[in-house]
Order: structure tokens, then sequence, then C-alpha cells
């Protein structure tokens, strides 16, 4: 009786009536928009709760070290759809550009492959991908939700599908998070911050939009799994740049650039696998086509399937870029950056030194002034602080807004905020050379125009889409505005100050 009902079970079905591994996987794409490492409960940050994120890094793997190919949206975007660096997208390097429609995606070539595709909210972008004559997303066609998407694809047939939150992008309601429960004592400050409760209480604010953003993914997860469909789902759940928060999104700091990544796929990837080496968000392509039994020669990333697994040794550094993220300097200027981040060092060469690395102090064309940083009471009551550094503080005005130099070393073992800039230290002059060199060597190999150009203006003049003009914020009125207001429990007093004395 024993034999009889083994084999029933080693004939039986698993998934929907076909065995898994005849089945090609669906893929189910969860991005958040803004959301910086280590904010998730499972990197053991103390306040936010991501019960969804580390769920799946307890059936999966949890990686250590993903890393956006750039911190803004767009090129970000981009890179993780067409497995290729920003500079090798050409026009898709930028912020708010035309899609480079002449490389191929992995959601394109799995549909010509006969993958159902779809998206929901933020694919690609911003930007304009119909100029480039595509009908729909380059993350897929457009659905209302992920309900939708599901019971209109075929039944049996594989899927590819992007959930693109709009969590935990601003502009935030303030006292969101502190209206949760999350107390102010409890935030972990970055060192590039002022520690000051309203500088907590915009991070709550953050942690209450990432914490939906999980929920939402949970909903969808859930849907999965009642269809019998999870199993046979690679999930991935990470996020496109970093918190829209000074020196940390649109920068090549680790706040910027150093991303939460889970994946869940129980056919490749043993649960509770946690992965140290690097990955950057080229990979992603690569790896979802090789898991199709699908390939492109177009792309630049490489497959992370057997690094999961063990049998192959991982990357020991990730390089990293940005160019034009909103247009905020006179003349459509970028600020070019290029970096080479390694266990230990983060070296960042700005080609173009003498432009602002915020933008300009007041408007150009968007977002305001400083408009490569996000308007928050965090970022104003920065701004307020210029020419008022104190002795044994760091200068956050000038790490946030000033000029930097050529050339940035961070040991990043012993400075995770990347506050001392070791670079002109002669003691570390053979360690930078070292980095300059591997970065140099990586921009000529993959054709970065910078190689031979370094101070071209092509991402200058490359079209910024939006034709709206954005005007300068009253500094004053809006740290006015932020203020706590009670009653909220035992910060119940009259708003919580958002100034030092």
């Amino acid at each position: 009786m024993k034999i009889l009902f083994l084999f029933l079970f080693l004939i039986s079905p698993h998934v929907d009536g076909k065995p898994t591994q005849d089945r090609k996987p669906n893929i189910l794409f969860l991005i958040a928009d803004d959301w910086s490492f280590p904010h998730a409960g499972v990197y053991g940050d103390p306040v936010v709760r991501t019960p969804t994120f580390d769920k799946l890094a307890a059936e999966g793997a949890l990686f250590l070290n993903a890393y956006t190919a750039s911190p803004s949206c767009s090129p970000s975007r981009a890179s993780i759809l067409n497995g290729r660096y920003p500079h090798q997208n050409e026009d898709g390097g930028n912020l708010w550009p035309e899609w480079p429609a002449q490389f191929p995606t992995y959601v394109g070539l799995m549909e010509e492959a006969g993958y159902f595709s779809g998206s929901t909210r933020k694919g690609w972008g911003p930007g304009d991908y119909q100029v480039s004559g595509l009908t729909h997303n380059p993350a897929g066609k457009a659905y209302a939700d992920f309900k939708e998407f599901f019971e209109e694809r075929p039944e049996g047939q594989p899927f590819t599908f992007w959930f693109g939150s709009s969590d935990p992008h601003r502009e935030y309601v303030p006292n969101t998070g502190i209206q949760t429960g999350m107390k102010l004592e409890d935030v972990p400050v970055p060192g590039f911050f002022p520690d000051l409760d309203c500088v907590r209480n915009d991070i709550l604010d953050y942690y209450f939009e990432v914490e939906r953003f999980d929920r939402e993914c949970g909903q969808i997860i859930k849907m999965l799994h009642e269809a019998g469909e999870l199993d046979n789902t690679i999930v991935v759940m990470t996020s496109d740049n970093g918190m829209p928060f000074p020196r940390a999104k649109a920068n090549l700091y680790d706040f910027g650039t150093r991303m939460p990544l889970v994946i869940r796929w129980p056919e490749k990837v043993k649960a509770g696998t946690v992965i140290n080496n690097f990955i950057n968000f080229v990979d992603f392509a690569p790896s979802f086509l090789e898991a199709a039994d699908l390939h492109s020669d177009s792309m630049s990333g490489e497959s992370f399937w057997e690094v999961i697994a063990g049998n192959k040794e991982g990357k020991s550094e990730v390089f990293l870029e940005r160019e034009r993220h909103a247009n905020v300097r006179k003349g459509d200027q970028s600020y070019p950056m290029r970096a080479v981040r390694t266990h230990q060092y983060l070296y960042i060469w700005n080609p173009m030194p003498e432009r602002l690395p915020a933008g300009d102090p007041t408007v150009h064309r968007s977002v305001g002034q400083f408009g490569d940083v996000d308007h928050s009471i965090t970022k104003f009551l920065i701004m307020e602080m210029k020419g008022k550094a104190k002795a044994g503080k760091p200068d956050f005005y000038n790490l946030t807004f000033g000029q930097r130099p050529e050339e940035e070393l961070y040991d990043v073992a012993s400075d995770p905020f990347q506050l001392n800039n070791l670079a002109g230290k002669s003691e570390f002059s053979n360690i930078k050379s070292e980095l300059r060199d591997q970065l140099n060597s990586w921009m000529a190999e993959t054709g970065d125009l910078r190689a031979k150009e370094p101070r071209t203006l092509y991402w200058d003049q490359i079209r910024y889409t939006p034709t709206y003009q954005m005007k300068d914020a009253d500094v004053s009125e809006m740290i006015k505005q932020y203020r706590i207001i009670p009653p909220f429990g035992p910060y119940s007093r009259e708003g919580i100050p958002c100034l030092e004395d």
C-alpha cells in the first residue's frame, strides 16, 4: 500500500495539473519607488514592518549587496528591462527621456516566445515611450491591478507581470507614520541627516509607505498561492533607487544605490539562502530569459542563477553611474558620476565637479531649488543650515548641496554613511589608483562615451519630456507645514520643533 501511494505521488501533477519542471516559470516583478537598503525587518531595521519581504527571504534568497544600475527612476528601470548599463542606453541614461526602443527587453522577448505580459501603475518611466512607436509601456500592457490581469490571462499560459508601486515616493502625508504607532525615538537616523524630531518623523512617513508597498505585494502573492501558481513563479521584490531624501536618491552613495532584494523560486532557489556577492540590476533581464530558455546578445548583465545556487563565484564589485536626473541646472545640464563599489571601498568619479550635485540653488525647470533632492522637511531643514555647521557635527548643508571634488573615496566598512572622503589622503593613493583603473577599464569595455570624452555634453542635450515649469518653494512656510500636529499619544504637545535651539 505504501509503495502504491509513493508511486501515485511521484506521477501526480504538482501545480495545476502539469508537472512544474515541464512548465515555463512565471515572472512576478514587485518594484517599489524610492526604497533603500536596509529598511526591512529582515535586514535588522528596528521600526519598519515588512512581513511579506521577510517571508520571501525565508522562503528564497535574501541579497545583501544588490545595487541599482543608476539611482534614478527611468535609467534604473530601463536597465532592469533591457539588461544594459545606463550609458549603453543612449537617451535612456537620463530621467524623463524617450524610451530607447532599439534595445530589446525581457518582456518583449518573452511576449514573442508566448508569454502573457502585463503591468500596473508605474512601469518604465517617467518618460515618453509612445514616441518610439510602442503601443504599451515596455514593462507590459497596462492593467488596473493584478486581479484583472490574472483573470484575463489565458489558462496555462506563462506570464510576466510588473507591479510598479508608487510607494514610498513623495509626497507624503505628514504624520502618517507616527499615527500607526511607530515611535520617533526608535528611528535610526543616517549620519548625513541632522538628528531632529522632524527628520525622524519624516522617516516614519517614509516607513509608512514602505509598509503599504509590502502589504500590497502580500496581496498579490496570496492570489498566486490560492491559484496554485506561486511555486512556479519567480517572485522578485525590490526597489528602483534609494529613498527620496538628501544624499540618497540620485546619488551614488549606498543610500541611493544599495537596494533591498529577495527572490523566491523553489525550483532553483533554496529557502533561507543569503547572497553576499554583488548583483547589479542589469542582471535581472538575462536571468529571467535564461529561466525561460531564452537569450539575447544585446544584454550586458549576467544570469545570477548559478551564483544563487553556489555553483559560480559572484561579483566582487559593482559599477554605478548617473547622468541627468531632474532638469535642475541652467543649460539643462547633467551631473555625471561613475563609481565602483567593493566590499570595503566606494570610489566615485565626478567628471564635472564645477557643477552642483543637487542642482542650482534657484529653480531652473523642474522640482525647485536644488531640485535633484525631492522636497521634504528634511531637505528644507538642511537648506536652513547653510553657514551654521557646528563643531563636532557634519556640515549637513555642504554634504547635501555643496560642490564635490572630482574624486571621492570611502572606506564603507568603517564609514557606512560615506561622510569621510579619503581621496586626498596619501596613505590611500594606491587604493584610489587601483579603483580608478578598474572603473576606467569597465567604462572602456562597456563603451561608455565618457571613457573617451569625459566632459561630453551628450546627456545635457537629450530631450527632457515634461513641459511644465516649477517654482521655488517658500522654505520657511514648508517648515511650518511639516510640524507634528498633536495629539498623538506621548507626542501631544505643541508640535515637535523642527529646528535645533
